[in-house]
Formats: structure tokens, C-alpha cells, sequence
């Protein structure tokens, strides 16, 4: 076969090469216990999963700089083997935002990225940038929780700031800004995807996101022993919303959302049989028979199925692979 460029290269504008392709798992915890587990099965499972260890729910009122010093000394930890452990930080008008930034950032392994809670829209986002910077954390990928209303409404905006790697979508406090005019049951696992006030929201945010190359980050299912309406959940947030990644807030929850956003096995083995047909016709139309048809695909529907191979890669961990060691050989190392 011809040299040939690599699928990235092949099928991608360097805007597109650019997007972030983060884990499909953010897991929250805030209890230092809990932070210590949540490295350790990081440590198992690989960095199919991100930790965010929280200085915002998780810290007590009046020691959240102590909370981050923490914080810090966990992320310089040999418990922080893959580099993929971030910090939520206050909200940006909280009186300890400046030092408590500064104090995840001195850490000895900087966080993989700080996450801003509660922005009212984009001047506070900017406002939280730039004491991020001036905290020395210029080169930190910033996450930010849509869970306001001025966020929602400025969301493409927030989307659009080039310091942002990721949104997510803060479900209970977007519901508690409504005043009760939202019920409870719209922050159960099956209320979440029927109140149209949520579903709308939702839809936005994962809009703005792929509108702007950034990773829309689902909501959390408080359910966290019900593993089957988990799985459905997670199911849901990646096919029908267009989100691809998810908060855990439960070590248990973990596996559940990694297996629900990797893509089907017989998917992936489409995808295998397209791409490698598609590099050798050096990235032509071919013909390619499935289900019993023949089908026609050029670079259009390339990207999508490099794009399942590449979802698959990022679900893979320590434990086990979709893909055979020749396709991970041939095209992720």
C-alpha cells in the first residue's frame, strides 16, 4: 500500500485535529478518602475516566484553602499516575477563588484542567480566566458548569472562549434557579430526559459544544445504585443528545458510564473494515458491503467511522480493548 496520511491528518482540517478528545467519565469526588479510592481505581482501570477532585461542594465553609492544600498534595501524589486529575474550583466571586487557584496550581503535577462553578455567563468566565492566569495557571484548559441562567443564555458564547475545553451541565442547581417551577422529579433519571425546560437546556449546551469544537459533559444520576437506569441514562445522554462525556459522583457508577459511551462492538468492527478499505483507496469512495447491501462512503462518512474507532480507543482501559493490538498498532501509537 502507498504511503499513505495518517486518518487524523487524512479526513481533518487542523481546526477539527484541535478539539479536545478527553475521557467519556469525569468522576467528582470531594471527601479525601474518596479522592484516594477514586486514584487508586484510576490507577486500575487506566485514564479511560478523569478525577475532579472538588473544592467547591466538597471543601467545609471557612477551610477551602486548607481543603486545596489537600487538594494540591494529591495531584503531586504517586496516586496521580496519568496526569488526567482535575480541580473544581469556587464560585469566582467567592472571597478565597485567588488563593485557593493558586494553591491547586503550585502543586508539584499541575491539574489537568480547573473547572469554574456557578458563572452567571461569559464576564464571569473571563473574570475567573484571568485570575486563573495571573495565578500562574495560563496554560490550564478551563471546564465551566452551565447551571445558571445567564450561562445558558450566553452559552455559545462560553462555548466560543478559547481557554474552554469542556461544559457541563449542572442539573440540580439549574433546577433549584427555577423557583420550584420545575419539579423534583425533573432530576430523577427519568425526569431529567422528559421536562422540556431541562431537555432544552441539554440540547443547547451539546449544540454550542460541537458548534465550537469543546466536549459537552452530561449531568449526574443521583441513582447510584440503580445500574440499569444508569446504563439507560448514559445510553441516552451519548445517542439521542449529542454529549460525550459524563460526571460520575459514585466509584460504582464509573465502569457503567465507560461501557455505555463505547460504541458497539459490531460498530466497531464496520468502522475497522471502512477505514482500512478507505486508507488503501487512499481515501476515494469505495463500496462497502453491509447487512446485506452494498453501500457507497467517501470522506464524509470516513470521519464518522474514524471518529467510532477513536471513541472506542478512549474507552479501552487497563482491563480489556475493543480494538485488536494490530488497528491500536496500526493507528494509536
Amino acid at each position: 500500500m502507498p504511503d499513505t496520511p495518517h486518518p487524523r491528518l487524512a479526513l481533518f482540517d487542523p481546526d477539527e485535529r484541535a478539539v479536545a478528545s478527553l475521557p467519556v467519565c469525569d468522576h467528582y469526588c470531594g471527601v479525601e478518602a474518596r479522592m484516594r479510592k477514586s486514584l487508586e481505581l484510576q490507577g486500575e482501570l487506566g485514564p479511560v475516566f478523569d478525577v475532579t477532585l472538588d473544592n467547591e461542594d466538597g471543601a467545609p465553609v471557612g477551610g477551602e484553602v486548607d481543603h486545596a492544600q489537600m487538594i494540591a498534595e494529591l495531584l503531586g501524589s504517586a496516586g496521580n499516575r496519568f496526569g488526567r486529575v482535575g480541580v473544581r474550583l469556587l464560585p469566582v466571586d467567592h472571597p478565597s477563588f485567588t488563593e485557593v487557584a493558586a494553591t491547586v496550581l503550585k502543586a508539584a503535577q499541575p491539574p489537568a484542567y480547573l473547572t469554574i462553578p456557578k458563572p452567571r455567563g461569559l464576564a464571569d468566565l473571563q473574570r475567573a480566566g484571568k485570575l486563573v492566569v495571573d495565578a500562574g495557571g495560563a496554560m490550564v484548559p478551563l471546564h465551566a458548569l452551565i447551571e445558571t441562567h445567564g450561562a445558558l443564555h450566553e452559552v455559545h458564547a462560553l462555548a466560543a472562549h478559547p481557554r474552554i475545553e469542556s461544559l457541563s451541565f449542572g442539573l440540580m442547581d439549574f433546577v433549584s434557579a427555577h423557583r420550584g417551577a420545575i419539579p423534583q422529579s425533573a432530576m430523577g433519571v427519568t425526569g431529567q430526559f422528559e421536562h422540556p425546560l431541562i431537555v432544552r437546556a441539554k440540547l443547547e449546551i451539546a449544540a454550542a459544544c460541537h458548534a465550537h469544537g469543546k466536549v459537552p459533559s452530561h449531568s449526574v444520576v443521583t441513582e447510584f445504585r440503580n445500574f440499569d437506569a444508569l446504563a439507560t441514562a448514559a445510553r441516552r445522554a451519548a445517542t439521542q443528545f449529542g454529549f460525550t462525556r459524563m460526571w460520575s459522583i459514585h466509584p460504582a457508577q464509573v465502569r457503567i458510564i465507560v461501557a455505555a459511551f463505547a460504541p458497539a462492538a459490531a460498530e466497531v468492527d464496520m468502522a475497522i473494515e471502512i477505514i482500512d478499505a478507505a486508507e488503501r483507496a487512499q481515501w476515494a469512495p469505495i463500496r462497502h458491503r453491509a447487512l446485506g447491501e452494498d453501500r457507497l462512503h467517501d470522506r464524509a462518512s470516513y470521519r464518522y467511522f474514524w471518529q467510532v474507532l477513536e471513541r472506542a480507543h478512549r474507552t479501552s482501559s487497563a482491563t480489556g480493548s475493543q480494538l485488536p493490538v494490530e488497528v491500536r498498532e496500526r493507528w494509536f501509537t
